[in-house]
């Protein structure tokens, strides 16, 4: 058992960024490959439900494989039933009632621990990723670090929370304003940041001062049974995090459904957004509020590019983006639009670069690209690449490779129309779709043409179209000269317009409150 240092805001040193690993380095790769090796050898293991501190296997359970061999079984899970995740609510509401006057401190004290434990176990979570969705070491290693970030931040964003906020005087009253958190929540995190987004999700919620039920990914399944060991070593009580592997249909609607869930904390697809977003807004039997949804629902995004950039920094943050862990990021760019004085020019630099990108089994540390996640995404993504190709011309990729692993290899598709369906539809795979526009005009009419508004980016050393970029690029993050996928916590709050969710703004400084409401109190004196 960790012992809990229960920090004031005061002693508490201000937030920085966890470093990257250095792959380099001899003693790093030393420890990557033993971490490797420990975690093979604990393949095949069977993982139980947790409700309130009990652990309990079921006859039906699901297995998670690794996309680069699927062939081999990752873990075995315990599959959840629906009354499993009602008790699991009922637990968490139970917990809540005392779990709610935790002192932040103390709350904040526990994910201190968690942070520090995940340090320690940093190459252990990253084999972890490797195996289970795929990772390359740099990809696994940058989604551990963000794990670290999320709840180092959110724990001193408890502590700031919990101080005093400024009211304007009023003679003869006492008054204050308190952040009071909301109740139960349905943590539903993707297997894409199967550590960063499932940390960020649970941590934010409970430090806040919530009880959660979290129902991983079924892909990604392990990484966050790992995790919730990690909080119960760190001294977190049980029922504050109930652990429910299962069906994302019938767990997650009923998690979403049953009266006393208060909020839903979802990042996915843009259909099952929707879905939690219709059967959060209705009314049950017994149900005392109105369900708060934060939603982070995916995108279709852009880098633009025009004839005053830098073509080569434009090339490495073109590919860096569509192909960075398989083009499985909702921040991926999946369009570089590209204006015709210098589209000739940059599409050659854009095929060659991503020719050099490597493909196969993440174990080895040479692979820059591993499996895509699953069956059933290897086969939509290969559709999307039929239907590009009879809307553009395939310039590089496309080809079935050998293996039995889901690999795809980097796929880019030029001279497509902006209304193309590879210029619209998500795919969330290594396909790029390269556009044409007339003029800077047209390449921000382009960028702005899709019902999505996450992530973009604009190659310019035009001061006034960078402003105009500002202005009228409508994503909730925009990068100016760099590549648009890689948001650091803290520093580029992350969250989307229209169909990409609530903008939330995860790893920002209001990004709590939506998992609290504000209480006035008022005290006449004298």
């Amino acid at each position: 058992m960790v012992t809990i240092q229960r920090p004031a805001m005061d002693t508490v040193t201000p937030f920085a960024n966890t470093p990257l690993t250095d792959f380099s380095k001899e003693e790093n790769i030393r420890a990557q490959e033993a971490a490797l090796q420990q975690v093979a050898s604990e393949l095949g293991r069977s993982y139980p439900l947790i409700i309130n501190g009990e652990r309990r296997m079921t006859a039906d359970t699901f297995t998670s494989i690794n996309p680069a061999r699927p062939e081999q079984v990752v873990a075995v899970f315990a599959k959840a039933t629906v009354q499993d995740a009602n008790e699991a609510v009922e637990a968490a509401w139970k917990t809540f009632q005392t779990w709610q006057y935790t002192p932040a401190a103390e709350r904040a004290g526990y994910l201190f621990a968690a942070a520090k434990l995940l340090r320690e176990r940093r190459f252990y979570f990253n084999a972890l990723m490797i195996y289970e969705v795929s990772k390359s070491w740099p990809e696994a290693d940058g989604d551990t670090a963000e794990a670290i970030d999320f709840i180092e931040f959110y724990a001193r964003e408890a502590l700031r929370l919990a101080g005093e906020h400024p009211l304007t005087p009023m003679p003869g009253e006492q008054n204050e304003l308190i952040y009071i958190p909301l109740g139960v929540g349905a943590i539903i995190p993707p297997w894409n940041f199967a550590c960063a987004i499932m940390v960020g999700l649970t941590s934010s919620a409970l430090v806040a001062g919530n009880t959660v039920v979290l129902k991983p990914a079924s892909t990604a399944a392990l990484v966050a049974a790992r995790f919730v060991d990690l909080l119960e070593e760190a001294g977190l009580p049980k029922g504050v995090v109930n652990f429910l592997p299962g069906p994302g249909g019938s767990i997650g609607d009923a998690l979403v459904e049953n009266p006393l869930t208060r909020f839903i904390s979802f990042t996915g697809s843009r259909d099952v957004g929707l879905r939690i977003n219709e059967l959060a807004a209705k009314p049950r039997p017994g149900q005392k509020w109105i369900k708060r949804t934060i939603l982070e629902m995916g995108g279709k995004d852009s880098i633009a590019v025009d004839e005053t950039a830098d073509l080569d920094s434009a090339a490495a943050g073109i590919v860096a983006s569509a192909f960075g862990f398989q083009g499985q990021k909702c921040s991926a760019c999946s369009r570089a639009i590209i204006v015709d004085a210098v589209y000739d020019q940059l599409v050659p630099k854009i095929v060659d670069l991503a020719r050099a990108l490597t493909t196969g089994d993440p174990t080895q540390r040479g692979s820059y690209m591993g499996a895509v996640i699953d069956e059933n995404a290897y086969k939509k993504i290969r559709q999307y690449i039929e239907i590009g190709q009879s809307e553009g011309k395939l310039l590089l990729g496309g080809e079935k490779l050998d293996g039995s692993g889901y690999f795809i290899p980097p796929t880019i598709i030029a001279d497509v129309a902006p209304d193309a369906r590879i210029s619209q539809e998500e795919i969330f795979g290594p396909v790029l779709a390269i556009i044409k526009a007339k003029d800077f005009d047209d390449a921000l009419d382009i960028a702005n043409n899709t019902e999505y508004g996450l992530t973009g980016a604009l190659y310019s050393r035009d001061r006034e179209r960078i402003d105009r970029a500002a202005r009228e690029f409508f994503a909730g993050n925009l990068y100016i000269n760099r590549k648009c996928t890689g948001a650091m916590v803290g520093v580029h709050p992350f969250g989307g317009f229209n169909m990409s969710g609530t903008d939330s703004k995860a790893g920002g400084r209001d990004y709590l409150l939506l998992f609290t409401q504000a209480k006035s109190i008022a005290e006449k004196i004298g």
